[in-house]
């Protein structure tokens, strides 16, 4: 039997406009989605009338778990892989899958259906240089955040990163003890969501503008 098509899709990062066509089709026609969280993908599927069943994937999921969506594969079945919001494996357990599989199943056809990222959407909009950057994820809890943001001290290009709403003050005091108050800063809160915030200058201007700690952030330090 022919090997099922592994498809990664991009799903909106807020607005549920912010789709592709190809990607609705996509999910429409596969015989199954695997869901970072299936109640949050629940809201995207029952928008655009999708009735394709649904399965549970995220970093905790068990060799049990993968060698399901393996024999799935191997049985000729399509399947996608979708995130929370945005695009499967950055910043996101995905890309293990997907390393699993392409060297576990021979000759698996893994086919990228591009859309939202949170990063991407970021950069646009930020003016800084996006010719050269530096993607970083998220900052670590504990260990190596004094690492992480030396990191970011030293770049040499435009750095992006993620942070969550309970952490944002504490990164962006750390962030001032390591880079200065010199570079520019554009944090943007809520990308794409009806509160979206964009909030520009260094980052003694932005801490003293007493951000609202709600909502999925990113940050861009220029260089």
């Amino acid at each position: 039997m022919q090997l099922g098509t592994h498809y990664i899709v991009a799903t909106p990062i807020g607005n549920l406009s912010d789709i592709t066509l190809r990607a609705i089709e996509t999910l429409k026609s596969v015989d199954l989605i695997l869901c970072e969280d299936t109640r949050v993908t629940s809201k995207l599927l029952a928008h655009y009338a999708i009735t394709t069943p649904t399965m549970s994937y995220h970093a905790h999921s068990d060799e049990t778990k993968l060698q399901k969506i393996r024999k799935n594969l191997e049985e000729g079945k399509n399947i996608a892989l979708v995130t929370d919001a945005g695009t499967p494996g950055i910043s996101d357990p995905g890309n293990k899958l997907i390393s699993d599989f392409r060297f576990q199943i021979s000759n698996l056809q893994i086919v990228p259906i591009p859309g939202a990222s949170a990063v991407i959407t970021a950069l646009s909009i930020s003016g800084f240089p996006t010719d050269r950057f530096i993607f970083l994820g998220f900052p670590p809890h504990k260990k190596r955040r004094k690492q992480f943001f030396q990191e970011v001290a030293d770049a040499e290009y435009t750095v992006a990163f993620y942070e969550s709403p309970h952490r944002i003050k504490k990164t962006l005091n750390e962030l001032a003890s390591a880079v200065g108050n010199d570079p520019r800063i554009c944090v943007c809160r809520e990308l794409t969501k009806k509160f979206e915030s964009i909030y520009r200058g260094t980052i003694d201007e932005i801490i003293a503008m007493n951000i609202p700690e709600k909502g999925e952030f990113v940050l861009l330090i220029a260089k």
